[in-house]
């Protein structure tokens, strides 16, 4: 499958990159890929999210009624011409890989196994983990050892459903969050590195423009380690989510699409920010692409 939209470019000049957005699964309908489609949308990253008990680690549906709904979403994606590229695993305080108690560990590698199998359906390139929820104070080294053998395990379950496993980066301005917490793993580029350098060659980076300030720096950091990223502006202090094109936000767009071409991504431009309709991003993708181009050319 090609990597790029054909949209012609002149000799040397990086072809832009395909569009997507993160849609949950019980938003994956005819109608809304469809209209996806029709506005210039390509992929999709989509979650099981709504479907999980967070408190009980549990499915809300019975297996017949999950399979008929994720069969439903992988239809609708199918039939409008969506790629459904990658899948984003639940994530909380109660499900974290990292987790330092082994017997809860074990819990949440089981039932991300078990939403695997569910990803087998959907037939995804990537499946994104977090690292870890928060930690509690002077925990931090358990925590990357715990995720790390949480990740080589989940791994294996990855590649059986031909996919490819990513770690997200996290918001960590500070180390601590306040008096009880500190923030989740891979909140700096340093640590980031660090993680990954610990991890198989086969598991990935994805990187979120809004978890940390000068997301470029990260993408240069992991170069062709990057398989998928989120698109959202923010300041690298909070969760904002802004629209790329909404003026919000401090992320230089130009410096972030220049590092992803020095790096050789090749995924999708896949937003996960707030917008008030789907056609925006492909405008608002095409925009950023054209200073990028004319500022490269200069």
């Amino acid at each position: 499958m090609t990597a790029f939209s054909a949209v012609p470019a002149d000799k040397g000049t990086p072809k832009p990159l395909r569009v997507g957005y993160s849609v949950t699964l019980t938003g994956v309908t005819p109608e809304k890929m469809k209209y996806a489609k029709s506005v210039g949308v390509d992929c999709i990253e989509t979650s099981f999210a709504a479907f999980i008990d967070k408190k009980t680690l549990s499915f809300k549906f019975s297996a017949a009624e999950m399979t008929e709904k994720v069969k439903q979403a992988k239809k609708a994606a199918d039939d409008a011409g969506i790629e459904i590229w990658s899948v984003h695993m639940p994530f909380g305080e109660e499900i974290d890989i990292s987790l330092a108690d082994e017997s809860q560990r074990r819990k949440v590698v089981e039932l991300h196994s078990r939403i695997l199998e569910f990803c087998r359906i959907l037939q995804p390139e990537v499946i994104l983990f977090h690292p870890s929820w928060y930690l509690r104070l002077n925990e931090r080294e358990l925590r990357k050892s715990r995720m790390i053998e949480s990740a080589i395990e989940l791994n294996k379950k990855v590649k059986d459903i031909q996919a490819i496993m990513v770690i997200e980066n996290m918001l960590g301005p500070k180390l601590q969050k306040d008096s009880v917490y500190e923030r989740p793993l891979c909140r700096s580029v340093e640590e980031t590195k660090e993680i990954m350098g610990r991890l198989p060659d086969d598991i990935y980076s994805a990187i979120d423009m809004n978890h940390i300030k000068n997301p470029q720096d990260l993408i240069r950091a992991m170069g062709r380690r990057l398989k998928s990223v989120h698109i959202a502006d923010g300041n690298g202090e909070k969760e904002s989510h802004f629209f790329p094109c909404s003026g919000q936000g401090e992320n230089n767009w130009t410096d972030i699409l220049s590092a992803l071409e020095e790096a050789h991504y090749t995924g999708p431009f896949m937003y996960e920010s707030h917008f008030k309709d789907v056609k925006d991003m492909k405008e608002c993708y095409d925009s950023l692409y054209q200073k990028f181009i004319t500022a490269k050319n200069r």
